[in-house]
């Protein structure tokens, strides 16, 4: 864990990066995000959680969303946001760059706490987010 003044360094997965975690597949990880989830604490957006789940539903991924949780969980750490609701959503008003509600809250989520870091591979994320890493 990588600490900053006393206080960890967050960062949080896309969900592409959780998926590629789950299945091991660390070769689609640049090495930036991957120094990223090997020093700071792991977190996932909720909103993360429920694009998983809809992947699963048109069978682009196999595990059902919390199966995913809880595998990368027991692995390298990885654990859900408890920040709250309505701070993320005032966070995510500013997000007009994007019509995905999963891109804006995931972003939001970030940017609302404390402007964490975001290892996302997605263009354009990285184009609107400052601190996307990848």
């Amino acid at each position: 864990m990588a600490a900053r003044l006393g206080r960890p360094v967050i960062s949080y997965l896309d969900t592409n990066v959780a998926v590629w975690l789950a299945e091991g597949n660390l070769q689609r990880i640049s090495p930036a995000a991957r120094d990223r989830i090997e020093n700071d604490d792991l977190l996932l957006s909720p909103m993360v959680l429920m694009e998983l789940e809809y992947l699963r539903e048109i069978q682009r991924i196999l595990l059902p969303a919390r199966d995913l949780l809880t595998k990368l969980a027991h692995e390298i750490g990885v654990r859900v946001c408890d920040l709250d609701y309505p701070s993320i959503i005032d966070a995510a008003l500013d997000e007009k760059w994007t019509r995905d509600p999963f891109d804006r809250i995931i972003v939001a989520q970030a940017k609302a706490n404390g402007f964490a870091w975001l290892l996302s591979s997605d263009a354009e994320i990285q184009s609107h987010y400052p601190r996307t890493v990848w």
